[in-house]
């Protein structure tokens, strides 16, 4: 599948935080435009951004060239304010989908952040790419609170496929994990959303993560499920005899069965316990 790449020159590179991210963080980051993984699920399917472009979600990128540029004069004047700054990266794209590999769009970004950090940045990305910025991420953890969570939504391969055929795999998500953990950065494991899996799956994550953050279709689509439902999701799991695992009390089954392996205050349940205090 080709992508159409191109640059664009952004007036703002930090959101102010709404809806779903109004539980502590102050701004949201999208490096880019558009996201090449085109996850089945992702509800920015049903947002305007999407809605009203003539190209489908998965075959365009917009490269925000001026990002860091724009991040070091927003910070500059948000300092002035003498307010916390609490950014969630990314909210409508992966920061670290392929085209970072040339863009370094984030990179530039972190390397800025260094000078001028947030008081907090959690990084949310289904990408191993971002061990390549664990360089820059072992120094900026020194100078603000910093949270890096993998999208591990699933431990079975199978299943990963059938909702994000063009993510990345499951395996090469936990590698990156264990190496990002090992260098002593706070990570976690975001089963968001939580999908079918196996017994084992908390024994993978045991070891390699500080946090475990559970997420639905319903809750998590910022629309109490119906973004998910014209996403045709009820479908897609019953089709695949999966019907059983798209209910809106998932999480708590979930919570209960992954409190048998790891203390209570490792679990953390969307939304209202998103923002890491």
């Amino acid at each position: 599948m080709s992508i159409e790449i191109k640059e664009s020159v952004s007036k703002k590179i930090l959101t102010e935080a709404k809806g779903y991210l109004d539980v502590g963080f102050t701004h949201s980051l999208n490096p880019y435009s558009g996201c090449a993984f085109s996850c089945r699920y992702c509800y920015v399917r049903e947002m305007p951004i999407q809605r009203f472009k003539e190209i489908p979600w998965g075959e365009w990128v917009e490269i925000k060239i001026n990002a860091a540029e724009n991040y070091r004069n927003e910070i500059i004047r948000l300092r002035k304010k003498d307010k916390p700054i609490n950014i969630f990266m990314s909210s409508a794209t992966d920061p670290y989908q392929p085209i970072e590999r040339k863009a370094n769009i984030v990179r530039g970004i972190l390397q800025v952040m260094i000078e001028y950090p947030p008081d907090f940045l959690w990084i949310q990305t289904r990408s191993p790419f971002i061990t390549k910025d664990i360089d820059l991420l072992t120094v900026l953890k020194d100078k603000c609170k910093v949270l890096v969570s993998m999208t591990v939504e699933t431990d079975r391969e199978d299943i990963k496929q059938i909702f994000a055929p063009s993510a990345p795999g499951i395996q090469l998500r936990l590698k990156a994990l264990k190496e990002i953990h090992a260098a002593g950065i706070p990570t976690q494991a975001s089963l968001s959303p939580v999908l079918p899996f196996t017994p084992d799956f908390p024994k993978v994550l045991d070891g390699i993560v500080d946090h475990i953050w559970i997420d639905t279709l319903t809750i998590g689509d910022g629309a109490d499920g119906t973004r998910s439902e014209r996403l045709g999701m009820p479908l897609l799991f019953k089709e695949h005899d999966l019907a059983k695992w798209y209910r809106k009390d998932i999480h708590i089954k979930v919570e209960k069965y992954f409190n048998k392996f790891f203390p209570s205050d490792m679990i953390r349940v969307s939304k209202q316990e998103a923002f890491l205090e």
